[in-house]
């Protein structure tokens, strides 16, 4: 990342770790996100974050990726978690998805893959973005990454109740509408309203995908980390969500 010019700049690696530029900047909060210029800075960051030419194949990580952590979370769960929170059906969800979302013309990106707030940070004197945090960091579709960011707007993590997931939070198609148009154009090329209609819907589909993701990672969560938050809870708000969203956006009843 650093030898591409992009976050912290890497000043040197020892045995234990590393040394890394320090950023002028604040860590973004919940409400930062919602602020139109705000947005439309993140917009065209996270559009050349997409662009990068990170070494490797250029390959869709996603799908296997669930499949993986599927196969974890059903070892790690309860008879009573996997009843409730349906993991056993899951594995046809996500050979359905990636049947339906999985298309030959789709845009393949370098995505971060967890762009919430905590992982934008904005210089207040120049408004320059700078995105951290790259260990769920791949290739995937690009469509993805803005739809885990949308779903990310749902969530307070310093709240109260951080596991508590807010779907009326959840932009709306105007507000979703400007992020997408100011990251298409925010390379200067010009863009029709075509592209932004495909790619705001290409969007709200893999939120679907984005579900299921974070949902099998609290539930993974719940079982390995010690941290004080309620993951199960969270893990079956995800699902929630998916099963509620599904006949809508793929058209299934």
């Amino acid at each position: 990342m650093s030898h591409h010019g992009y976050g912290p700049k890497l000043l040197g690696r020892f045995s234990d770790g590393r040394l890394e530029e320090f950023i002028h900047a604040r860590t973004l909060s919940a409400d930062d996100l919602r602020i139109a210029e705000t947005s439309g800075f993140i917009a065209a960051k996270l559009r050349e974050f997409h662009m990068l030419d990170m070494p490797g194949p250029k390959n869709i990580i996603l799908w296997e990726r669930l499949r993986t952590w599927l196969k974890e979370a059903k070892n790690l769960a309860s008879p009573i978690e996997m009843d409730e929170l349906r993991l056993e059906a899951l594995e046809g969800e996500i050979n359905l998805l990636e049947e339906r979302l999985t298309m030959d013309d789709q845009e393949i990106g370098f995505c971060h893959n967890d762009l919430q707030y905590g992982n934008i940070m904005i210089d207040e004197e120049t408004n320059a973005i700078t995105i951290i945090d790259y260990e769920y960091s791949s290739f995937n579709p690009i469509a993805y990454d803005i739809a885990n960011h949308f779903c990310e707007m749902a969530a307070n993590y310093h709240s109260d109740t951080p596991h508590v997931l807010d779907y009326t939070l959840y932009p709306g198609e105007e507000e979703r509408r400007r992020f997408i148009s100011t990251y298409l154009g925010s390379t200067g090329n010009a863009t029709s309203e075509k592209e932004v209609d495909r790619l705001l819907n290409d969007a709200e589909s893999y939120t679907l995908a984005n579900h299921i993701f974070w949902g099998l990672w609290g539930i993974i969560s719940g079982h390995v980390n010690k941290i004080e938050f309620d993951y199960t809870e969270y893990a079956r708000q995800r699902f929630k969500q998916y099963w509620l969203r599904k006949p809508l956006l793929l058209g299934l009843h």
